[in-house]
């Protein structure tokens, strides 16, 4: 065997291992971005549903439910596409079967009732997420801008409420304890809060009935009396003012 074809060998040789080592780097990259794309895919899931779980019930509106559906279906797409050994097929079942209680106006969430600064900030948290998760929907074209303008507007909302649903406990629990001071103020930190979405006409309706429940307390504590049937009303409205959404829609002066 003469020089050149030795040396023709060997190049082949090395040809052919560098070709195997290009090969075998080219299917490990693959590998790596299959795992990040089902790690990135499964966190997309979990989170949509976690926020569908944990945001108090009264304040996910069929439109918000329908949107955090519509990721957890696209994230179970996508990791059924990377064929992901995750239960994906159960997951989107669920999803699906979810979602047609939602349209046919059937799925309950549960109601938390906002009682303390811990669930109170829960809550917030929640609520920026999911408001960081509009964002980022939008941002990839998923979402147009008017539904994700309107969305976004409707979670700011919800972050004032949360705040004001904490200070109307605390004043229904001052007025218990006949602390009418507290409670006024109380209930003057919960109109600020709501009032903060002024072009929301339900937080306009809120800030009025506020104020009419300011000046129904300062007369009571001029009496020295607490009128126990005008506490309840305003009690059972503030309680029912997402439930009843249509309602109050109605009774709002869109003038104002």
């Amino acid at each position: 065997m003469d020089t050149t074809t030795i040396v023709l060998l060997l190049a082949g040789i090395v040809a052919a291992s560098l070709i195997i080592i290009v090969i075998s780097q080219m299917r490990e990259k693959a590998r790596i971005e299959r795992a990040r794309r089902m790690t990135r895919q499964e966190d997309a899931y979990k989170r949509a549903s976690r926020l569908f779980t944990d945001i108090p019930g009264q304040y996910l509106t069929d439109d918000l439910k329908l949107f955090l559906l519509k990721c957890m279906e696209d994230a179970c797409k996508e990791l059924m596409a990377l064929k992901s050994e995750k239960p994906v097929k159960d997951w989107l079942a669920s999803v699906q079967e979810t979602r047609q209680k939602v349209a046919g106006k059937t799925d309950q969430r549960r109601a938390t009732r906002i009682d303390s600064p811990e669930k109170a900030n829960d809550t917030k948290a929640l609520l920026q997420s999911l408001f960081k998760l509009i964002e980022s929907q939008h941002k990839a074209g998923r979402v147009d801008a008017a539904t994700a303008k309107k969305n976004l507007k409707y979670v700011l909302f919800l972050v004032h409420k949360t705040h004001a649903d904490l200070h109307v406990f605390q004043a229904r629990d001052y007025i218990r304890q006949n602390e009418i001071r507290k409670a006024i103020h109380a209930y003057h930190l919960a109109s600020t809060e709501i009032g903060k979405s002024r072009d929301n006409p339900l937080a306009m309706k809120a800030v009025k009935s506020f104020r009419t429940r300011i000046k129904e307390l300062e007369a009571m504590s001029a009496q020295g009396a607490i009128d126990a049937d005008s506490s309840a009303k305003l009690d059972k409205e503030w309680d029912h003012f997402l439930e009843d959404d249509d309602s109050w829609k109605k009774k709002a002066d869109y003038d104002n």
